[in-house]
């Protein structure tokens, strides 16, 4: 029986991946008293006479809703909500175990921004922080950007922003192992959705200066009539050289090609023509851009992939559960820039100098130390930026 197999069955035993747990224990009368009518309307008369107190007497500071609309489901693409809700119980699943975070799944059934900007909006209340899950691009970035003016609570895109996170952490030890640094390299992002955006925006504020993005039309560039508006900016902040062509094209000479893509659209020829000692981060799912083998044979120095069965696996779950948990242990009002290269740089720093090498660049998904070391980052950060309340 392979993975999936096994996934599908284990599923039908689990019926669900989480359940609610009562933290208070209702066994006599003076227990229902306290935890029910009439004991609990003094809570309430404080949270009415001060909104803050939401967050110190109910479970609010340590809740998040994992919301989707179902519209780009891992690489499944738009296969409804009810379809994503075992993803979504998934990620509340990893919340609880690699931080304590309490999240409950959310999936919407609409395809609207502004009908699903005001749902997610009207149920903030209940949570302290809002993860967005396997939404669609463009839609996506303008879901993010209305709930973030009008939310008084965390929105975070994993999809854009934790993979941003966790790439970067894993450049930040690759370019030790290839001898090179952040300002001076030049970098191929293929895929300029959701995650290849948010990606080369992080990179660009971590101090890498030389970016080409490339998508299913070629390398992007000003004034093409393919790009949406979010590609149509990303163009005026990258490509300096103004190139055109196709990823060909693009990788020549490269430091570094980030694919968040299509399976087997790089060649060894295209890694071969890059610039010495490459870095190749393939993270299509479940078949990379080039497999590492392949990579390695032409050259490439360092590789990494989506997948656990390589090394070097680019894993989300390195960032969001401590990136939450930092936000919710100050009451940050927003996760901001400082607060992502934070994350990124505690995670990277799991790896001491001494362990680090081509196959080891990151902390596995599994160690324990990960959730807390990056929540104290978030923290900090959050606190220095002003975010923290």
């Amino acid at each position: 029986m392979n993975i999936r197999e096994e996934s599908l069955k284990k599923h039908y035993e689990w019926n669900g991946k989480i359940e609610v747990i009562s933290r208070v224990k209702v066994n006599t009368s003076e227990d229902l008293s306290l935890a029910y009518t009439p004991g609990v309307a003094e809570p309430c008369l404080e949270i009415n006479k001060d909104y803050e107190k939401s967050f110190e007497l109910t479970r609010r500071n340590n809740l998040v809703a994992v919301v989707t609309d179902g519209t780009a489901v891992l690489g499944l693409g738009d296969i409804g909500p009810e379809a994503g809700m075992p993803v979504m119980e998934g990620k509340c699943a990893l919340f609880k175990e690699f931080a304590d975070v309490d999240a409950f799944p959310i999936c919407v059934r609409s395809k609207d921004v502004d009908e699903i900007v005001r749902t997610i909006y009207l149920i903030s209340g209940s949570f302290g922080g809002i993860n967005l899950e396997d939404i669609s691009a463009p839609r996506c970035f303008e879901i993010e950007r209305k709930l973030k003016e009008i939310c008084d609570i965390p929105v975070f895109h994993d999809d854009q922003h934790g993979t941003a996170v966790v790439v970067a952490a894993a450049l930040i030890n690759a370019l030790k192992v290839a001898g090179k640094t952040m300002d001076s390299i030049k970098v191929v992002v293929n895929g300029a959705g959701s995650a290849g955006i948010a990606i080369t925006k992080h990179l660009l504020n971590l101090g890498v200066k030389n970016v080409t993005m490339v998508d299913r039309f070629g390398i992007i560039c000003e004034g093409m009539e393919e790009l949406n508006s979010e590609q149509a900016y990303m163009a005026t902040i990258t490509n300096k050289e103004h190139m055109k062509g196709t990823l060909a094209d693009a990788m020549k000479g490269a430091d570094m090609f980030l694919g968040v893509s299509a399976p087997n659209i790089v060649t060894k020829e295209m890694v071969a023509s890059m610039a010495e000692k490459p870095i190749v981060f393939a993270m299509a799912n479940p078949t990379p851009e080039i497999m590492p083998d392949l990579a390695k044979e032409a050259g490439a120095a360092v590789v990494g992939t989506g997948r656990s069965d390589f090394p070097n696996q680019i894993n989300n779950v390195l960032a969001f559960p401590g990136i939450f948990r930092g936000a919710l242990d100050c009451r940050a009002k927003e996760i901001n820039e400082e607060m992502k290269i934070a994350a990124s740089y505690a995670i990277a720093g799991l790896v001491s100098d001494e362990d680090i090498s081509s196959e080891y660049i990151l902390p596995n998904a599994l160690d324990k130390r990960i959730g807390k070391a990056v929540a104290q980052a978030v923290t900090e950060a959050a606190k220095k930026s002003g975010a923290a309340k």
